[in-house]
């Protein structure tokens, strides 16, 4: 279970966050929470008889043991004794079978229900646009899929039975107890505060203490982290710290052993209290109904009565004490439904046309008019972007860092829109073509190379999945890589790890390049897509990048001059505009923005290939 302030509570009280966060109950979110439920009406029919059916089961041994008390001791009748106890053993297996079923019925809804909710929210967050997954935590979009939805299993199957068997319980055990002695049963219900308010109070003081000792164990947790790493041990060494480190974790440790001293202390006094206070309900009976036939003469209670009654009372206790906190188990299950929902109801600007185009683009040109883009409304990032890519050919896009060069290609196949302007592609603007047509014909080799963690020839396969064994093995070569590839064990079936950690990074570089090869897109985009390279790896997959891109239109983004000056047109980004675009000579010549780059980036990464390249000739 969460500590305090960082989870669910225990039963029976919010924490803080909880009561801040609390959920608005409205007729909206319950029909919503009701629409989940609603396909397995029947299974929840079979789940709540089944409930109803093992309650009033459930009944018949405590009402049978007064039968044996009145009936088969008293009059000494051994067969109906061993009748009767034949019954109750009987009763007792059937309610345990009923249970069983129940149980079985219940787990198979709420794994459905997780199946619906699990496919819903993978195909949602599928859809969801970059932006969401540059903004929102990896850790909460996994809590979201799996934790949270998972969590929907122990609102069916705890919170939601469990409330139905309470009610259950509780009303045939309230009918059994007054259709067998109204006063009996009022003795017995009598003593029910006297087991809820001290629950209700210890348990307040319980979590009071078990709040302070979390936050202690927490400042413990994180002393044991920041001395005991490998940058904050080295760091208490040559401070010589040590003596004081251990003071400080000392007297911290003393804190949190105090107060689990004092929880444990707590908890046992409180079992001995309600111990005794469960006890008197049983008590208070037997002196009731003592009194009615020895002092009123009340010829209609007997002995048997009596004892089926002090059975049925503490059959009662548990579920009238769990049925106080239904509102705490109901908050923290419309909270779990909330929290799943907000995710639902996140909205995907990226709109697709129903009707989208899926125009010929092999000759079609790429223009940027007028655009602009800003990932906050109120600090633009784009203003004028404003150019044309002819068919066939390759431009560069250059500028100074977070100039938003990345940005600009990201548009094209709209991973954002844009907030100004238009894309277009072939005389057609991309938010007009079918989505997955435009994405089909552009291919994207980017800085991050990002691998799943199968095989080279499953990586491969992701671009195409009906290629050929030679179309792989072809595109492996014009990406200079099948020969490593050769050179390996398994061949194609290596295994490269989680996000390929199991190659180099040129390894994964030309593994992302081959994939684009493969996938043999019309339109390219590189985003330093040689960056992970050395100089003799990049020049051996130059040629290759260049007979990919014969005949296709390519944006690049790069910082290595040998890749800038194959372009037909250099573009420089800068304060969001294009601000210079020609030729290597031509900007160089204006003696701007493009010079500065030149000066401090381009030339002296020449300079170090001029240097690599001698040193091995």
């Amino acid at each position: 279970m969460p500590g305090p302030g960082r989870g669910f509570g225990p039963r029976g009280f919010l924490t803080d966050e909880e009561k801040k966060t609390m959920p608005k109950v409205s007729k909206e979110l319950l029909l919503r929470i009701l629409s989940y439920l609603k396909p397995y009406w029947f299974q929840f029919v079979l789940v709540f008889a089944a409930i109803l059916l093992s309650a009033v089961l459930g009944l018949l041994p405590s009402i049978i043991t007064g039968r044996i008390v009145d009936q088969a001791l008293v009059g000494r009748d051994l067969r109906l004794l061993v009748q009767l106890l034949l019954t109750a053993f009987a009763t007792l297996t059937a309610s345990e079978v009923i249970g069983v079923l129940e149980s079985y019925i219940n787990a198979w809804i709420s794994q459905r229900i997780i199946f619906d909710m699990k496919n819903q929210m993978y195909d949602h967050l599928q859809h969801m646009p970059h932006a969401f997954f540059t903004s929102e935590k990896q850790g909460d979009i996994i809590t979201r899929m799996n934790t949270d939805i998972s969590g929907v299993s122990s609102v069916i199957s705890g919170t939601l039975t469990s409330i139905v068997s309470n009610i259950a319980t509780v009303v045939t055990t309230l009918v059994a107890l007054f259709t067998m002695n109204w006063r009996l049963a009022a003795v017995g219900i009598v003593v029910t505060p006297l087991l809820i308010l001290p629950t209700r109070s210890v348990g307040r003081s319980r979590w009071k203490i078990l709040t302070e000792s979390q936050a202690k164990n927490d400042e413990m947790n994180q002393l044991v982290n920041e001395t005991l790493s490998v940058s904050g041990s080295l760091l208490v060494k040559l401070f010589a710290r040590e003596e004081a480190e251990y003071r400080r974790f000392v007297s911290v440790n003393e804190e949190v052993t105090r107060l689990q001293l004092k929880e444990q202390r707590s908890g046992k006094f409180f079992h001995v209290i309600m111990g005794m206070f469960t006890q008197i309900g049983p008590l208070l009976i037997y002196f009731a109904g003592g009194f009615l036939i020895m002092a009123r003469g009340d010829t209609g209670l007997t002995v048997g009565t009596i004892t089926a009654t002090v059975a049925l009372i503490n059959r009662l206790y548990r579920p009238v004490q769990s049925l106080l906190n239904i509102h705490v188990d109901f908050t923290r299950s419309l909270a779990l439904f909330t929290r799943i929902f907000d995710y639902f109801d996140m909205t995907n600007p990226i709109v697709e046309k129903a009707d989208g185009e899926k125009p010929e683009i092999t000759d079609g040109d790429i223009e940027y008019d007028h655009v602009a883009f800003s990932y906050d409304p109120n600090k633009p990032l784009l203003s004028d972007i404003h150019f044309t890519v002819p068919a066939g050919q390759m431009y560069a896009v250059v500028g100074p860092s977070g100039a938003g060069k990345s940005t600009v290609v990201n548009l094209l196949p709209r991973l954002y829109d844009v907030t100004g302007g238009s894309v277009r592609v072939a005389g057609v603007d991309v938010r007009d073509f079918d989505l997955k047509y435009l994405r089909q014909n552009i291919g994207v080799v980017t800085q991050d190379t990002y691998l799943f963690n199968g095989t080279i020839r499953e990586n491969l396969l992701y671009a195409r999945e009906d290629a050929t064994r030679e179309e792989i093995e072809a595109a492996c070569r014009i990406a200079n890589l099948h020969d490593f590839i050769a050179r390996q064990p398994e061949g194609y079936d290596t295994v490269v790890g989680n996000r390929g950690l199991k190659l180099s990074g040129g390894e994964k570089q030309r593994l992302s390049i081959a994939r684009v090869i493969l996938k043999d897109p019309r339109i390219l985009i590189l985003d330093e897509a040689t960056s992970a390279l050395d100089s003799i790896s990049e020049s051996a997959i130059q040629d290759a990048l260049e007979k990919l891109m014969e005949g296709r239109t390519s944006i690049v983004i790069a910082h290595r001059l040998s890749t800038i000056l194959k372009a037909d047109k250099i573009l420089v980004v800068r304060d969001g505009v294009i601000a210079e675009q020609g030729s290597h000579e031509e900007l160089l010549r204006l003696n701007g923005t493009y010079r500065q780059l030149y000066e401090t980036q381009f030339r002296r990464v020449l300079d170090y290939e001029t240097e690599q390249l001698g040193k091995t000739a």
